[in-house]
């Protein structure tokens, strides 16, 4: 059984590796969303990563697919009990922003979606620097005494912005973030490590990074020259052009063949093992694409195997 981790200073117990919700209602369907999300928590997952603008980009859809298939598979398993649920506030086209209002209709609107009474961890998706930290704390305090969110955190933030709402919090004695969810991958490191970083350490909170594989380029699949049919091959691709890139391959491919495991499993290991790294998020279409991911769970790099990684991606 793998063991666990904790988030943060809160009192959720995740798996290494949180799922993306972000394909639930676009690239798969609802059997097959329903046939990922048994795979995972078969295999011992329970951190299932959403939000309510998921995925309204899609023509036809409107924002929520991914947290209503997600809702039905809880209701249809009956184990809400057993999984940690992670969504996110101020990008649903009928729910922009973060004033408190909002916040709170949002809210409401995902828990009728999820079919459940409370909501795990509760992120602002992307701050609005033109609201005050106050109002935005105060309203997701109000939601945690509710009883409707257990605990707060915050994706694409500056390290600024974080450090007065930890303070406000701090001063007020409001619910408090807990985690960070940043882009962050072994071709993208700058938007994180440094001052984010530095403050997640100082302030004790979790980073659950979003493009983990970095739209798929670490899979190993997007290579230069070689054209793969995909809604992300242009994201993916363009790192392949990249010095970088073909070093991170290069230093992937080597560690993956002396460990027998997929060149995802040692990229999302590497990110696993970083300062203030929980569980990275990835996601799956199809039940084949979880064992590559799973695998971080079981992999321990060494501190060469790291180092040389983190060399290649400097």
């Amino acid at each position: 059984m793998t063991s666990l981790r904790k988030l943060g200073s809160s009192d959720l117990e995740v798996f290494p590796l949180c799922l993306g919700g972000n394909v639930f209602g676009w690239t798969a369907d609802e059997p097959q969303s329903f046939a990922v999300l048994d795979a995972y928590t078969e295999a011992g997952g329970n951190f299932i990563d959403t939000a309510d603008s998921y995925s309204a980009w899609v023509e036809g859809n409107v924002g929520g697919e991914s947290e209503t298939v997600i809702g039905n598979w809880l209701r249809a398993r009956g184990n809400r009990a057993d999984v940690v649920i992670a969504t996110k506030v101020s990008q649903h086209p009928d729910f922009q922003g973060l004033t408190a209002a909002n916040i709170k209709a949002a809210a409401d609107a995902s828990l009728r979606r999820l079919g459940t009474d409370h909501i795990d961890l509760y992120y602002t998706h992307f701050d609005k620097p033109e609201v005050p930290v106050d109002e935005i704390v105060g309203a997701l305090d109000e939601l945690v005494k509710a009883g409707k969110v257990r605990h707060i955190a915050a994706s694409n933030i500056s390290a600024k912005r974080l450090e007065a709402s930890l303070a406000f919090s701090d001063r007020e004695g409001l619910a408090r973030y807990v985690a960070l969810q940043p882009h962050y991958n072994l071709v993208s490191r700058d938007t994180y490590e440094g001052e984010l970083q530095n403050l997640a350490e100082r302030q004790g909170l979790a980073a659950v990074p979003y493009y983990a594989l970095a739209a798929g380029f670490l899979t190993g699949k997007y290579r230069a020259g070689t054209a793969v049919d995909s809604p992300r091959a242009q994201g993916a691709g363009r790192h392949a052009e990249t010095e970088r890139g073909r070093r991170v391959l290069a230093a992937l491919d080597e560690i993956a063949s002396a460990h027998e495991v997929p060149v995802a499993t040692v990229a999302l290991s590497w990110l696993a093992a970083r300062p203030t790294v929980t569980a990275p998020i990835a996601s799956a279409r199809t039940p084949e694409q979880l064992p590559a991911l799973l695998g971080v769970a079981e992999l321990t790099l060494t501190d060469d195997e790291l180092g040389r990684l983190t060399a290649a991606s400097a």
